[in-house]
């Protein structure tokens, strides 16, 4: 039998006692210690919670526009030949903003006219033979009548000395035959002129038909030589009119507009106002010093860089005012009314205004927490729940924070 031999008792070297020793007491400490992102307390702006007047209003920045707008399309396309007027001028209904050359359109014109005046030629010798026809008919009419009138009076004769026995039955037959031949002329010839004049009238309207179809060409072939001189459709002032002698403009192309000389405000307002601002909604617009009422007019509702546009009216428009100009626009979205207070910031755009950072009442760490937010303006958001009056805030940015839930403010 093999002899068992018995395993070595392990001994504890002093040096691993003492390391385990630091390691408890380290997750001791560690426990202990308050845990949190270091964050310098310079860095971070803290606002006290108060009960004060919330200001139902918002300051948003405006720039004047004029309040109509006449686009300057050109309507032919061509060279510019004269350019009359430059940007900026004042203008008024009709004056003349400069004219193009389009030799095609000269051509066309030409062939128009020649064709309109081959055409008059062609209706003028038509009336005249139709003229001519007709006083020929009516002649031959005249006659015709005479030659009856002439028979009736030979026949009547004829049956009375027939009846006295002057003259034979056939003297009689012949007058009454020549009778009933004159008749028989008259009827026919006025048969005949009538259908010959019908188609002869018919022919002719069909070419006063086509002499008017080009008197409207020649009316479009000006209208289209006037197109390339153009003319102000409305008074205002002339903007965007770049154009230059020897240019070549195409037909449709944007040449400039015309502006009119009342203004009106478009103001570029946060997406978190939207359903706050409607048509109707009213303020003041600050220019030089003084305060102008102004009214929005339209609400434009789609949100780019998380902005939407609204329209703003004067009730009385600044004299000094031109466009382009900023001007600063506070709009009033309610009343104002007593409520928790904290200062506006850019915490409440990180947080969507559903959290904060609040203070410590030491001042050494701040602890995130839920918050409900209501109405805000430009210098104030309302405090619906979350927070009591005299408790500290963090109001400054919260993105360099990421996800932390505690905050270290070291002074």
């Amino acid at each position: 039998m093999d002899t068992l031999r018995t395993r070595p008792r392990r001994r504890w070297r002093p040096w691993a006692l003492a390391a385990g020793t630091c390691a408890v007491l380290a997750a001791l400490g560690w426990g202990l210690a308050p845990r949190g992102l270091r964050v310098p307390a310079e860095d971070a702006r803290i606002a006290t919670v108060q009960r004060g007047v919330f200001t139902d209003d918002v300051v948003v920045r405006a720039n004047a526009e004029a309040l109509n707008q006449v686009l300057l399309d050109a309507v032919e396309s061509g060279r510019v030949e004269e350019v009359y007027v430059r940007d900026g001028a004042q203008v008024r209904t009709g004056d003349l903003l400069f004219r193009l050359s389009n030799p095609q359109r000269r051509m066309e014109l030409l062939q128009r006219e020649s064709e309109q005046a081959q055409q008059l030629s062609n209706l003028a010798n038509l009336q005249v033979t139709f003229q001519v026809a007709r006083n020929g008919h009516t002649d031959r009419i005249a006659d015709l009548r005479f030659d009856v009138a002439q028979a009736e009076k030979l026949y009547n004769r004829n049956r009375e000395l027939a009846g006295k026995g002057f003259i034979s039955a056939v003297a009689l037959d012949e007058s009454a035959d020549r009778l009933a031949q004159a008749r028989h002329k008259l009827e026919t010839e006025q048969h005949g002129g009538d259908r010959e004049f019908a188609v002869r009238e018919q022919a002719m309207n069909t070419m006063v038909g086509a002499t008017r179809r080009l008197e409207s060409g020649m009316q479009l072939a000006h209208a289209t030589l006037d197109g390339l001189a153009m003319r102000a459709p409305a008074a205002g002032r002339l903007s965007d009119f770049t154009l230059q002698v020897g240019e070549a403009v195409r037909a449709d192309q944007r040449v400039g507009r015309i502006d009119d000389a009342s203004f009106k405000l478009m103001a570029q307002i946060d997406e978190y106002y939207l359903n706050r601002v409607a048509p109707g909604a009213r303020g003041v617009a600050t220019l030089d010093g003084q305060e102008y009422p102004v009214q929005v007019s339209r609400v434009y509702r789609q949100v780019k860089e998380r902005r939407f546009s609204a329209e703003l009216l004067f009730a009385q428009q600044p004299r000094s005012l031109q466009p382009g100009m900023s001007v600063d626009v506070r709009l009033t979205l309610g009343e104002a009314k007593p409520a928790l207070v904290l200062p506006n910031g850019p915490y409440l755009n990180d947080s969507g205004g559903a959290w904060v950072y609040a203070v410590s009442a030491d001042g050494a760490d701040a602890t995130r927490r839920p918050v409900r937010t209501g109405r805000r303006n430009a210098g104030q958001v309302e405090v619906l729940d979350g927070l009591v009056p005299g408790e500290r805030v963090i109001i400054s940015g919260y993105a360099q924070y990421g996800q932390a839930e505690r905050l270290r403010l070291q002074h």
